[in-house]
């Protein structure tokens, strides 16, 4: 089933079978992949973004898990850690590629050492690596965590399920684009899409309940998180180049990809803190509301159409 809850189910049985399904997908995909070369870098990074959606959720419901949040969340952090070193040297080949794609008349037959050079990289820590293990013991940790969800103390049901987490994602956001405005180094904006990808996730999860409105909204927070995610890649993808210019051509080449990388950076940055400053305008309060009041039209609006078809 689809990463929303659905209107048949309680938000405790909603919310337990979106975390379960992740897992699962997640742990099949690693697990028939280990022995796959071709299908590893997919696996890898669709595993990494239901580990990012389950612990979005996790934030969500975090003050009901009590002691059972920090464990898991720990637990999922060192299972993406554990896949990051492989999905992120492919990454970083994906932004250069699109990087040079952007900018193709000033690259063109321009740049090829710094693609080899990535691609030397990322086959020599393939080769060093156990990559199937690595992958196989992923999978068991989350097909592990699967079967721990069950016993989530979930209590508490409906809309004040949500809430809370729902608002504290959504100001957590709104500090994070402060930090970014009063210090905008790449760690902020890191930051902030951290909080963006949470909130976007947690958007995700109230599908069912949107007007037209709210799904703009959510193709909204979709496109900043593109955004701010590729302004991190070409970030990682410089500080890649720095830690050993060597490898990655002459002078000039590295001279010219770091130029396109702070021109690509400042387009990314300002239509990013544009379209925040926008999906953040609203308090706090006054969104959680606003939620509230979506979501009670939506619990109400069986009981109205069963009175409608009563009186046809």
């Amino acid at each position: 089933m689809a990463y929303r809850l659905e209107r048949g189910e309680s938000v405790i049985a909603g919310l337990k079978r979106v975390v379960q399904d992740e897992f699962g997908s997640a742990s099949t995909q690693l697990a028939d992949s280990s022995d796959a070369k071709a299908n590893r870098d997919e696996a890898i990074h669709e595993a990494r973004k239901s580990i990012k959606k389950a612990r979005a959720l996790l934030r969500l419901v975090r003050a009901e898990l009590g002691g059972d949040y920090p464990r898991e969340n720990a637990r999922l952090r060192d299972i993406a850690r554990g896949l990051s070193a492989f999905r992120d040297d492919f990454a970083l080949i994906e932004t250069f590629d699109d990087l040079k794609k952007k900018f193709r008349v000033e690259t063109r037959n321009r740049l090829r050492p710094v693609r080899a050079g990535l691609v030397r990289t990322r086959s020599k820590r393939g080769r060093s690596l156990a990559v199937g293990i690595v992958l196989d013991h992923a999978a068991a940790a989350l097909a592990n965590a699967a079967r721990r969800v069950g016993d989530w103390p979930l209590r508490t049901d409906g809309f004040a399920a949500l809430g809370p987490g729902l608002e504290t994602t959504y100001r957590a956001g709104r500090a994070a684009l402060k930090l970014v405005r009063e210090d905008p180094r790449p760690d902020s904006y890191h930051e902030l899409r951290k909080r963006v990808k949470d909130h976007w996730y947690h958007i995700r999860l109230l599908e069912s309940v949107w007007s037209g409105a709210m799904t703009a909204y959510e193709k909204s927070l979709k496109d900043l998180e593109t955004w701010l995610g590729d302004d991190h890649n070409l970030a990682v993808l410089r500080e890649r180049i720095v830690s050993e210019p060597a490898l990655y051509g002459e002078q000039k080449d590295i001279d010219l990809i770091f130029d396109l990388i702070g021109k690509y950076q400042i387009e990314l940055r300002q239509q990013s803190l544009s379209l925040a400053e926008r999906i953040y305008e609203e308090k706090p309060s006054a969104f959680t509301l606003r939620m509230r009041h979506l979501w009670d039209i939506w619990r109400q609006e069986p009981k109205a159409l069963e009175e409608s078809s009563a009186k046809a």
